[in-house]
């Protein structure tokens, strides 16, 4: 079986935790992860840390299994404003593909391109108020409906990054993972 792969997209202010801790489990995973910057192929995250990027998202031509989208602010309101991620990322939902957002990912970006309607998701608290009525928000760590996967903050990462690794690699494997890096 060919390798998963992942895309995260980074864009300035990305809450780098959000970033950084996914793309570690995944890599851990054996999923071949790409980074990519929508505007820059150095990215300085909401708390000065610079991540380069593999590349620019307007490069990146394959179709992942998996895109992974860090919140943060501004990060969250800068990516929602990229309208070729909004439609990369519908595109991945109708191909049943990974879609996982976490804090303010879910309700700026993913609610903005609609398809979080009818289904139960969560985000930082607070920004639940962006979500269309039509949303189910919940409070848990990590929520999947679907193939959509949603999260809640810095304290989730681990959790989400393991959501996300069971999805393309197997809860064995992912549990593995999690044993490994002594997370819980």
């Amino acid at each position: 079986m060919a390798n998963k792969k992942a895309l995260v997209v980074l864009v300035e202010g990305f809450e780098e935790a959000e970033a950084v801790i996914p793309v570690d489990i995944l890599r851990r995973s054996e999923v071949e992860v790409v980074i990519a910057g929508v505007d820059d192929d150095i990215v300085e995250g909401a708390h000065g840390i610079a991540v380069k990027t593999d590349i620019l998202l307007k490069d990146y031509k394959e179709m992942p299994d998996a895109i992974v989208l860090p919140g943060g602010m501004p990060g969250a309101e800068n990516l929602a404003k990229s309208l070729e991620l909004k439609d990369l990322i519908i595109k991945m939902y109708r191909e049943k593909r990974i879609v996982a957002a976490i804090c303010a990912s879910p309700a700026l970006v993913l609610a903005s391109t609609g398809i979080l309607s009818g289904k139960k998701a969560t985000c930082y608290p607070g920004l639940e108020k962006n979500f269309l009525s039509n949303v189910n928000f919940v409070v848990e760590e990590v929520v999947q409906t679907q193939n959509i996967i949603t999260s809640r903050g810095v304290g989730t990462a681990f959790a989400f990054g393991l959501k996300i690794s069971e999805n393309l690699v197997g809860k064995e494997k992912s549990d593995a993972i999690a044993e490994q890096m002594l997370y819980k």
